[in-house]
């Protein structure tokens, strides 16, 4: 029995797999119309909270589930299209007034209207930043929300800078940007009521109006803002990080075996945004014209409420230099305390206001393989390796230039401005040197003749040293051999000897800058071309 399980597990060590002669899949087709539409989810936020810091730990202590390779990663290693995602940045050249642009298009909205224009017919319902919607005919609904007199600023830039990030890096994020007006441009409607998340309802009159304005960050008589673009389709609640819809047959990958849910973490490290559950999500279903005239559509999957990033402000001190360190009750570092007597020195501990209004946000102390949001994410807990280096190819793309670019939608004062974008591309680099060096960091690839091209990006950012020369091989059952290769800028080509009849080969590259390579499975025709067939990063 022992000799049969050596025997098998030695053929699989030593077998190359065979990827099928056609195009990876680049489109994930799950946004077939269906009807009807899907019911409403509600999160409560205690529940979830309970549930994920709580309860689920102890759950997971007992199980035995390994993360394993996220379930939608195609045959190049990259994420199809799909209703969660869309490849954006890298996919394209993507320039810095894209960026900008970003979800918004030209449906913005307009200070210099007449007085009285934006019309408030709804009260904002809960969360940290007070607010209203207004409705503006013929460019459509804004959910405008005020910075708090502890917190000036920070939120309205940083939901404006994160959402055109997450949308660039291509996940699906509302419309928003920062607004400065006047505020004789509102009219409320009468007969508001909103109600708080304690449940309380209260009228949304003009004196809760003016209540919210006077709180608000101010430049002259010019109220700031952030004003996010309402949703187009039915909303439908909050996505889950785990599980499927059973309401919606598109559904069909759980959410936590997801790739560009697990690598998200990385996202949410680099932009501080700690408060990533599944209430700051929503799921809207988006119409499809149907012939006999009957509702049908699709669910889009979009991430939003990300006022939370760049330093958020609490009313605890304590609690607001853990932010990105631990959750907010964080067992394993209690228990740790308890067994050390409390002497090992945490990071939050060497904390310093050193951003202004972005208080402990900084590049010091930063790990993003040990970054914690508020509480765990089931999605997160389980980005492996792969998950994780898919994220930093995708960061790697932000340049210095694009990263400015993101931030001047902040329409923070100069200091506030250099600080952030400083900060920002430091983390972006810790990132990448601690994503980009281990797996293999050769991407683009491509076809050129006979050659196989891409770009090492640990090289062209700057983030990985040089351990040796790059060195390309042809590998087969009975070993390897070497392949001519060159190096230029980042660029990296290998070409392959003609064969003498049409083969399968197995290319493996070594950057020089991973820890490990890179196996590349061609279909070779000869003169007639080769094809890439797979990716495999070891």
């Amino acid at each position: 029995m022992r000799l049969v399980l050596f025997c098998l597990v030695s053929s699989c060590a030593t077998s190359i797999p065979h990827y099928p002669q056609r195009e990876p899949l680049r489109n994930d087709d799950d946004r077939q119309p269906f009807a009807p539409a899907p019911r409403e989810y509600v999160s409560p936020f205690i529940w979830d909270g309970a549930d994920q810091m709580l309860f689920r730990p102890v759950a997971r202590a007992f199980a035995v589930d390994p993360a394993g390779r996220a379930r939608n990663a195609n045959a190049y290693d990259e994420v199809p299209d799909s209703s969660w995602f869309e490849n954006r940045i890298g996919a394209t050249a993507f320039s810095a007034s894209e960026l900008v642009n970003g979800p918004c298009g030209d449906r913005v909205l307009d200070v210099n209207m007449p007085a009285g224009s934006w019309v408030i017919d709804q009260g904002k319902p809960n969360g940290a930043n007070p607010g209203f919607r207004v409705n503006i005919p013929g460019i459509g609904k804004f959910m405008l929300k005020a910075d708090t007199a502890a917190d000036p600023e920070r939120p309205t830039g940083a939901t404006a800078i994160a959402t055109r990030l997450y949308h660039a890096a291509g996940y699906f994020a509302p419309c928003d940007s920062v607004v400065y007006f006047d505020p004789k441009l509102l009219h409320l409607n009468p007969g508001l009521m909103v109600t708080d998340n304690t449940g309380v309802a209260k009228p949304f009159d003009d004196r809760a109006l003016q209540a919210l304005l006077a709180k608000a960050s101010h430049r002259a008589r010019l109220v700031r803002m952030g004003a996010s673009r309402w949703l187009p389709g039915k909303p439908l609640g909050p996505s889950r990080y785990e599980g499927t819809r059973d309401d919606d047959p598109n559904d069909v990958v759980a959410h936590e075996d997801r790739r560009e849910l697990r690598g998200a973490r990385l996202m949410a490290a680099w932009l501080g945004h700690f408060d990533s559950r599944e209430q700051n999500t929503m799921d809207v279903f988006m119409p499809v014209p149907s012939a006999s005239g009957k509702e049908q559509g699709y669910v889009r999957h979009y991430i939003m409420d990300l006022g939370d990033c760049f330093g958020s402000e609490w009313a605890w001190d304590m609690l607001t230099r853990r932010i990105g360190h631990a959750y907010y009750f964080d067992f394993e570092y209690a228990a740790l305390d308890f067994v050390t007597l409390g002497l090992v020195e945490r990071p939050w501990e060497r904390a310093r206001r050193d951003g202004g209004i972005f208080n402990y946000f900084s590049a010091r102390d930063f790990d993003p393989e040990a970054w914690r949001g508020g509480y765990p994410n089931p999605a997160f807990l389980r980005m492996t390796e792969a998950d994780g280096a898919w994220m930093a190819r995708i960061i790697a793309r932000f340049d210095d230039a694009l990263v400015a670019a993101a931030v001047s939608v902040g329409k923070y004062d100069a200091q506030s401005t250099a600080y952030l974008t400083r900060t920002l591309i430091a983390r972006r680099d810790l990132i990448l040197k601690r994503y980009l060096t281990r797996l293999s960091s050769w991407s683009d690839l491509h076809v050129e003749g006979r050659k196989l091209c891409g770009v090492d990006l640990a090289a062209r950012a700057g983030v990985a040293q040089q351990r040796h020369e790059p060195r390309a091989s042809l590998v087969n059952e009975d070993g390897a051999s070497a392949l001519e290769l060159s190096a230029r800028q980042g660029e990296l080509c290998v070409e392959l000897p003609l064969p003498a009849a049409n083969k399968y080969r197995v290319v493996e590259v070594n950057t020089g800058t991973s820890e490990r390579p890179l196996r590349a499975y061609l279909y070779d025709f000869g003169k007639r071309g080769l094809r890439l067939a797979g990716i495999e990063r070891e």
